[in-house]
This record gives structure tokens, sequence and C-alpha cells, in this order.
């Protein structure tokens, strides 16, 4: 992200999101040092090196021969999510099954929060990092939508009576203090919990007949509100429910496509 900076997965979904909600040219400038290892696109060689970062437990580390970390992985899907729909970009670079394998084991028994590595605590961050990764994952393997491949009523349980603090605020685990990181990441996986987020398979937009190059794949999400039933079995009430957010941007559905609208029509700046 910055000349001789850290090069891993951050950057990749960081560069991805601007690109995409600012609508960014992907080609490459000519002065580019990238070109000199024959790459023409902000995208060249993205998902083969995304796919260095799958570790041998299955999950997803920073950069190639890294630890598998939870919000590695969030990046990482995120990233691929931006380039093809779930269900193309997915399953082409990553071993989904070992993933699957992999993310499970990060629920925690009987907290039912996430825990971010292997050995770890549960942390009310990972609510996010590791919860937000389902919805994504799910929707490559096409798993219906009245079935999930983790406990949402864990996730709510662990959130509402662990890491929601007396005073206001979420904290990493009820021996800890609540703060703005652990608040934003613990509504956010939150969220994750109480709606459905599917991926539509839209026809081809205008936008993408006349600029293929256009990253427009996450423009393609939606969500569902929770049935009476659902809240129940997922133990919570009216009440309880925060709003939806985009499962690929992390930011409310209208700050998208307010975002997109903007910046559609603008060639340069």
């Amino acid at each position: 992200m910055a000349v001789n900076g850290e090069q891993d997965v951050r950057g990749a979904y960081c560069c991805m999101t601007i690109h995409t909600l600012l609508h960014l040219p992907l080609t490459l400038p000519p002065a580019s040092p990238a070109r000199e290892a024959g790459l023409e696109t902000f995208t060249s060689g993205l998902g083969a090196w995304i796919s260095k970062c799958q570790t041998f437990e299955g999950g997803l580390g920073g950069a190639p021969d890294n630890e598998a970390h939870g919000a590695y992985a969030f990046c990482v899907l995120a990233c691929l999510c931006l380039l093809d729909s779930p269900s193309q970009a997915i399953p082409t670079y990553l071993d989904t099954r070992s993933l699957t394998h992999w993310l499970v084991s990060r629920q925690a028994s009987p907290e039912g929060g996430f825990s971010g590595r292997t050995n770890k605590l549960v942390d009310a961050c990972y609510s996010h990092w590791v919860g937000g990764c389902w919805s994504l994952l799910e929707s490559a393997l096409a798993i219906p939508t009245e079935t999930s491949l983790w406990h949402r009523e864990a996730l709510v349980r662990y959130t509402l009576t662990c890491s929601q603090a007396k005073k206001g605020g979420l904290r990493d685990k009820p021996s800890t203090r609540p703060d703005g990181y652990h608040t934003n990441y613990s509504l956010a996986g939150l969220s994750a919990a109480q709606y459905i987020y599917t991926y539509t398979q839209a026809e081809q937009t205008e936008e993408q007949v006349t600029e293929p190059e256009a990253l427009t794949a996450a423009f393609s999400w939606i969500f569902q509100r929770p049935t009476q039933q659902q809240m129940k079995a997922w133990c919570f009430d009216k009440q309880d429910m925060v709003e939806p957010v985009h499962p690929v941007f992390v930011l409310p559905f209208d700050v998208v496509e307010e975002t997109r609208a903007k910046f559609a029509g603008i060639v340069g700046f």
C-alpha cells in the first residue's frame, strides 16, 4: 500500500474496494514499476498470488507462508468477491473444503464466539472477521439460504450476553473494557448473524458491456430480513436488531449505492 511497505491481502482488499467504489481504471499507469514484471492491470496475477496465501490448515494468511488468521481470511474472500462472483472466484483460487473446516473450527464452545487463530481465545472482533466470511463462502458453495454452515444463535448469544457491556459499548470478552474497535466489529458480526445475504446472478449491465474491465461483481448482493421464526431460533428480538451491512464492503447498502452513483460518471479527478 506504500513504497517499500508491506505486501499482504489487506492491501489487495483495500485496493480492489477503492477501484470498485470509485470506478477507477484497472490498467496500470505506464510508469508503474509492476509493468517491469509483466503485469498490465491491478488485477494481473492477483488471484494466483492469493492462492499462495492459503495454509496447510486451510485458513488464510496475510501473505504466502504466513500463519492462518481470521481477519486475513475475510480480506481474501471479500477481495475475490470484488473480482468476480463468489461461485466463480472463490473455488477457482481456494480449496473451499479445507477453508470451511478451518473456519468452522474458529467458533468455540461453549462461548459461541470466534477465535482468530488456532489455539487462541475467543475475541469479539472476530464476530465480523470470521463471521463475515460465511455469507461469502456459503454463496460460493451454493448453500441453501435456510441452511447455515455456522451457528448464528451462538454468536448472537455471545454478542448480547458476553461482549455487550452494561454501561454501553462492546468488548473483546467479559474481562476487558469496551472500545470503539470491538464495538464496530461486534455489531458488524451481529448483522452477519441476523440477516441472510445472497448473491444474485444478474444479467450484464450496460456498464459491464461498455467497460468489461469494470469491477461490478460486488454490486449484486442483496439481503433478506429474518422471519419471526428465525429471530426466535437465532435468539434475538426486534429491539436487538442492527441494520444490514454490505457483506463485501461492510458499509450500509445505501452508502454503497450512493457512492457508486456518484463516481459512475466520473472519468478522472
